[in-house]
Parts: structure tokens; C-alpha cells; sequence
């Protein structure tokens, strides 16, 4: 769910469907121009076929999907069925257990993936599919397409979090420097609060019946920082228990900023008006000057105001939450999409394969408002210089790279208790007696 919390601004649009002019799929678009079918004869000739494909993704982003499927049309004689809904993930479970799935589903959520795997939905991926995730992917991207030893799903997008955000002509002005660790990043919060003139960070986790979820992120962020992958793989996987005292050590971490009443809210209140404050405003007094830093990931690039300039000497840009123990390197969390078929086909089992490509994954970064981490992807084709970073970040085989956590675990967890779990903390649970409480309702068995 969480994954999918943005949208491309709309004055971008114009400027950015340059590639593709549209698709001749269920959706409705035009008809894709100029294409080279040389790449695609490998799927094969699908005249008179439909695929349906059901996802989450909606409105602007829909449409560009769209225009990137159209080559994969033109070129084989099969039309794509496309349908976003933001109740993917209830629906998606009641219409496959009632006959009625999809042939493609594209899972914002592993955990959720791997529910219908369990369930004997799915159907494991072709070769094809395998052999291009090898290629194209790192191990850790497959390992989350793959349940019980069986591949799945192939990766799609993928989104970066963990950034911090913040206005360079304040920081030049006020002699700040970007933070290279987690204590040099303490040490300038603990100076903008002491200047008086604004609060060092603005954060909001307000996200209706999803309200937490941008603080689960912080936690991950710091679990992942302060322990290491092989501690955030075991807790993801409850290896260790939700309340081992590592995590909660990483809460009480976290809380160093967001429970901190000197370093926030800045241009919205107390600790407490965090739980008030909608995600996608949250960053606004990072240009209004009352605040100088918000975590969010890139894709709040979308959440500013129309025509804010998101670049190192812009209104805003961004920096990656710098490493706990700077001897351990980059580390980042983010997220995507995984696409799994509920039939074996010929005409989605060619689908499938576009989709795990490099042709799709440029065509579809091409459009913009979305990255991917497909090593045959060009950087060159992203439409913005924090795609350009965050593509980067993702092709630098020295980036340890964890799936968000909370999307990793049981629904009832990492959607639900985690969730809950965040708002309590926030009004003043103790750690403790939070992650008690979340690994007391991690499902048995």
C-alpha cells in the first residue's frame, strides 16, 4: 500500500510522454508509433490473445504503464487488459479464491505475493522470467519473487526511501553542512534547535486507516543502519521476535528525533501533532523556512507544491539517511512491484518476460515519475536529477538494499499492529511496550 503513496505531478505530463504516444490496450490510449519490433520477436506472434493485468496503480501512472505496454501490443498482436484499483490488495484475494483472478497480478507487497503463492494461485515464473531476473536483478530482488524455493514473481519498479529533504539555500545560508553520519545528523539537529529560528525536522504520518506507515519507514531506516542486514532479515522473517532488544533499541534511536519535543514539529506543533499531520504536507515548512529537514522517500519529489525545483541547487533535494557505523557502507530500504501470473499461457508467459526487461524498464522510466532497479536500465532515461541519484544508488553493486520491512511481513503485522503500534509510540508508549504488543500479534504457526 504504502508503496504506491504518489503520484506524477500533473504539469510534468505533457513534457514527458516523448517516448511512446499511447496503447491499444483495455485502458484506452492510442496507438504506439515508430516502434522496432526486432527486440520483441523472441515473445512470439499473440494475435486475437488478451492479458489481463490488475494492480494497484492508478490515474497518471496508470496511464503511463499503459503507453509502455503498447510496443509489447503492436509488436505481437496481443492486447493488454489493464485495471488499477486501490483495493488491490482486499480484492485481490476474494477474486481469486472466487474463480475470478487476473492473468497477471503486479503485488505492491511481497508478503501479499507470497500469501497467493501459499494459497496454490500463482503459477511459478517461466524460465524465461527466471533467466531475466538473474541478468537483470540482484539475488535479494529475486529472493522476493520466491516462496518455499519456488520463483514467483519478477520485479517491476522499485521506489528509494530513506531520504531526508531540505532547502540548499538554507543550508548554504545558515553554514550547515549535509550530514555524512547518523551522529553528525544529531549534532546539527541539536544546533538548528538551539539557533531558535526554526525546528530541525517536520514530520507527518496521517495517512488515513494507514496512519503509522511513514514512521515504520523510519525504523526500518534505523534497524537496517544500526544492526545491519543479517539482524533486519531476521526480524523481517520473525527469526528473532519483534520485541528482541535490538529492535527495540532501534525504536528508542528513532525516537531521538521524532520523540524529541526541541527537534520537532516545526510549522505544526508537538510530538503528539505528528499523528495529525497528513504524509503527503508533511515536508511544506521545509520550503516555508520552519523547518529544515524531513524524511520521505523520492517519491515525495511528487508531494511538493507545482513548480518547486527538486535539484542539489533547487528549492529542495534530498540526501539518504546517513549510515549509524559509517564503516558499513550505504544501506537503503525502498520498495516495488512484483508481477506474478494466475495463468501459464503463452501470451502471459511473453508478458511476463517484457515486463522483467530492460526494453520495459526503459520505455516506462522514459515516461517518468518512476525508477527502477533493472541493471539494464540507463540512467539516462530518467526524467529527473533524484532519479538519476536514486537509480544509481540502486545499480551500485556496493549498496546493501533491504525490501521494505513492513511489506515483508504477515499483513496482520507489517499493515496493521506495526501501524498501530507507531501511532502508540508517537502519543507516548513506551518502545518496550509497543513492540510487545506487535509481536504478540504476529500470527502462529
Amino acid at each position: 500500500m504504502k508503496n504506491r503513496k504518489y503520484l506524477l505531478p500533473i504539469a510534468a505530463t505533457g513534457a514527458l510522454a516523448l517516448a511512446l504516444t499511447g496503447c491499444s490496450s483495455g485502458g484506452g490510449g492510442g496507438e504506439a508509433t515508430n516502434v522496432d519490433c526486432a527486440p520483441f520477436e523472441s515473445y512470439g506472434k499473440h494475435e486475437g490473445k488478451t492479458v489481463s493485468v490488475y494492480s494497484t496503480i492508478v490515474d497518471i501512472e496508470a496511464t503511463n504503464l499503459e503507453k509502455a505496454f503498447a510496443p509489447f501490443e503492436q509488436c505481437t498482436g496481443a492486447t493488454i487488459k489493464y485495471e488499477g484499483s486501490k483495493e488491490f490488495e482486499t480484492q485481490i484475494g476474494v477474486r481469486a479464491k472466487a474463480g475470478n483472478a487476473p492473468d497477471i497480478a503486479i503485488f505492491p507487497q511481497p508478503g501479499l505475493m507470497a500469501d497467493q503463492a501459499k494459497a496454490g494461485n500463482l503459477k511459478p515464473a517461466p524460465k524465461a522470467v527466471s533467466d531475466l531476473v538473474d541478468k537483470n536483478w540482484s539475488a535479494d530482488w529475486k529472493k522476493y519473487g520466491t516462496v518455499d524455493g519456488v520463483f514467483y514473481t519478477a520485479p517491476m519498479l522499485a521506489n528509494v526511501k530513506g531520504y531526508v529533504w531540505y532547502a540548499p539555500k538554507t543550508f548554504k545560508d545558515k553554514g550547515w553542512a549535509v550530514p555524512k553520519t547518523w551522529d553528525e545528523m544529531l549534532t546539527l539537529s541539536t544546533k538548528i534547535a538551539g539557533e531558535g529560528t526554526m525546528k530541525p525536522w517536520c514530520a507527518g504520518f496521517e495517512s488515513g486507516e494507514a496512519t503509522g506507515w511513514p514512521g515504520t519507514d523510519w525504523v526500518e531506516d534505523v534497524v537496517l543502519r544500526a544492526q545491519g542486514p543479517e539482524v533486519y532479515d531476521q526480524w523481517v522473517s520473525h527469526q528473532i521476535p519483534f520485541n528482541d532488544p535490538k529492535i527495540v533499541d532501534a525504536m528508542n534511536k528513532t525516537g531521538e528525533i521524532l520523540l524529541n519535543d526541541k527537534f520537532v514539529n516545526g510549522g505544526f506543533g508537538d510530538v503528539r501533532s505528528i499523528l495529525s499531520t497528513g504524509f503527503a504536507q508533511a515536508g511544506q515548512p521545509v520550503l516555508d523556512g520552519q523547518c529544515a529537514m524531513h524524511h520521505q522517500a523520492n517519491f515525495q519529489a511528487a508531494n511538493w507544491p507545482e513548480g518547486t525545483v527538486v535539484a542539489p541547487d533547487g528549492d529542495v533535494w534530498a540526501f539518504m539517511t546517513p549510515p549509524i557505523d559509517a564503516g558499513k557502507g550505504q544501506a537503503i530500504t525502498g520498495g516495488g512491484e512484483m508481477v506474478g501470473a494466475y495463468k501459464d499461457t503463452p501470451e502471459v508467459q511473453a508478458f511476463q518476460a517484457y515486463l522483467a526487461s530492460a526494453d520495459f524498464a526503459n520505455n516506462r522510466v522514459k515516461l517518468g515519475g518512476v525508477i527502477s532497479a533493472n541493471k539494464g536500465l540507463d540512467p539516462a532515461n530518467a526524467q529527473t536529477e533524484l532519479d538519476k541519484q536514486s537509480i544509481a544508488l540502486l545499480q551500485d553493486p556496493k549498496t546493501v538494499f533491504r525490501f521494505d520491512g513492513s511489506d515483508l511481513m504477515p499483513g496482520a503485522v507489517g499493515s496493521n499492529s506495526f501501524w498501530k503500534g507507531i501511532v502508540a509510540w508517537i502519543n507516548g508508549t513506551p518502545a518496550q511496550q509497543v513492540a510487545d504488543s506487535v509481536e504478540s500479534s504476529w500470527p502462529k504457526g
